[in-house]
């Protein structure tokens, strides 16, 4: 099998050079505008354009090679983020910019904030309600065990670190990546069984719980960062979980009753996008709101997609626009490669060279793939394949890299919470527990399948 056509590779390796020699031509003579911004001399558009042109190659290519061998294409623009963020270890430093643009930071976080409104969008309350107690148990067993597991590996490989990074490690394990297993059960058919229905909405429980378990370490860390004695107190942490929790369930409770009204006065508005228009209004105002009451945005941009149900904007859809998760689209495609591509740039390679990271990235790995097990003693039917649910909340993704990025840049006595070697061994668990969960998820249900039929022969006989 070919991993890439002769063409893509040319593409590629015409890209390098191009920007090689331009690197070599133009960037000992730059302006000091050029050199302020951290540019090769150029106007920071220009700068901006060509980290893009890139960044945006470099995604495309990389999601194509992991997509071939049936892997999630994320895997593939973090790895290809990885391989351009350390060109310099082989004496090539023409990327070491791309790291520190400011504007690239921007798109990068809005589109996390875009991710994180998709992934809202393809769950609604009603589903929610409807998953009933077993998602609920399960999502509950899949949070508290691999938190405190993370927790504890985090305790016994950086010690000396503080009890605020060992929570935050903790708190990078609980959250399911609904759409790796999503896309493993739509493709062997199994999308509408029960195990499916089950960790499908326990990963959306999944998901919300640790959106939450982020604001309230986020908040303790910030609070106890300012040196306030009261902001690590049992009545501040309850404060914060009230805060996350409330958000949440005010902006159900308050969308319920604004939305279609709101819905109802852009449809009367002449032009076209305003549907789309409206609802990144939506997002972009509910993240504002998360920011500014001490959550994290992407909190406010989930809430934004969980409240977005399709009855509330029917009048545009009637008279023949495209459906929310179609109009999105394009801008997601966009924008959210870039972050995946610059947290891999983000990762020292370096680091891999100490025995003692290595081990903390496998034994975190272990963690988390142990830590989602325990969601199999939450289901007591027999007849359900209990490993398999297990198996389906194993997955980090999008999810753990957004937590690991948020801890990079959460400051703890001057110095990040998550800090360059512990965010590589972070990288090593999402990649590791992304590419685990396909063929071993995939395996079981198969085998789920020849048991019950060995079972209903064996029936059939007596």
């Amino acid at each position: 099998m070919r991993l890439l056509t002769n063409k893509r590779l040319i593409i590629f390796l015409t890209m390098l050079a191009v920007y090689a020699f331009y690197s070599l031509a133009f960037g000992a003579t730059g302006t000091e505008a050029g050199e302020s911004e951290g540019g090769h001399g150029a106007s920071p558009v220009m700068d901006i354009l060509l980290e893009l042109i890139v960044i945006l190659l470099a995604a495309k290519l990389g999601g194509d090679l992991f997509e071939r061998f049936k892997a999630p294409s994320v895997l593939g623009e973090l790895i290809f983020g990885i391989i351009i963020g350390n060109l310099h270890l082989v004496g090539f430093d023409g990327f070491e910019p791309f790291k520190h643009n400011i504007t690239l930071e921007i798109l990068s976080e809005i589109g996390v904030i875009i991710l994180l409104f998709e992934v809202g969008l393809e769950s609604t309350v009603k589903e929610m309600m409807k998953v009933g107690m077993a998602s609920f148990m399960v999502a509950i067993f899949g949070v508290i065990a691999p938190f405190f597991l993370g927790w504890g590996v985090a305790i016994l490989f950086i010690p000396d670190h503080s009890i605020y990074v060992h929570i935050f490690i903790g708190a990078t394990l609980t959250a399911t990546s609904v759409g790796i297993t999503a896309r493993v059960l739509r493709d062997i058919g199994k999308i509408n069984t029960k195990e499916a229905k089950i960790i499908l909405g326990a990963a959306v429980i999944d998901d919300i719980l640790g959106l939450v378990i982020l604001a309230v370490v986020t908040g303790i860390i910030t609070a106890a960062a300012s040196g306030s004695t009261d902001g690590i107190s049992s009545g501040a942490v309850l404060w914060i979980i009230a805060k996350a929790v409330l958000f949440i369930v005010g902006a159900v409770v308050i969308g319920g009753f604004v939305l279609p009204r709101f819905f109802k006065f852009g449809f009367r508005l002449k032009g076209q996008g305003v549907l789309l228009s409206f609802s990144l209004l939506v997002c972009f105002l509910l993240a504002y709101l998360a920011g500014e009451v001490g959550l994290a945005p992407i909190v406010g941009a989930f809430a934004a997609g969980l409240i977005m149900e399709e009855v509330f904007y029917k009048d545009f859809t009637d008279r023949g626009e495209h459906q929310l998760e179609e109009l999105i689209k394009p801008i997601s495609v966009f924008l959210v490669p870039i972050f995946f591509v610059r947290m891999g740039m983000m990762v020292d390679l370096t680091t891999f060279t100490d025995t003692k990271i290595l081990g903390f990235a496998a034994v975190l790995t272990v963690a988390a793939i142990l830590g989602k097990q325990v969601c199999s003693l939450a289901i007591f039917d027999k007849k359900v394949n209990r490993f398999a649910i297990g198996l389906g909340m194993i997955p980090r993704g999008e999810v753990g890299l957004i937590f690991a990025s948020i801890g990079a840049k959460l400051m703890y006595n001057n110095e990040p919470v998550i800090v360059a070697s512990t965010y590589s061994a972070v990288v090593i668990m999402v990649i590791l527990t992304t590419l685990v969960t396909p063929p071993v998820l995939m395996i079981s249900l198969l085998r789920g399948d020849k048991k019950k039929q060995a079972a209903a022969a064996s029936a059939n006989k007596k």
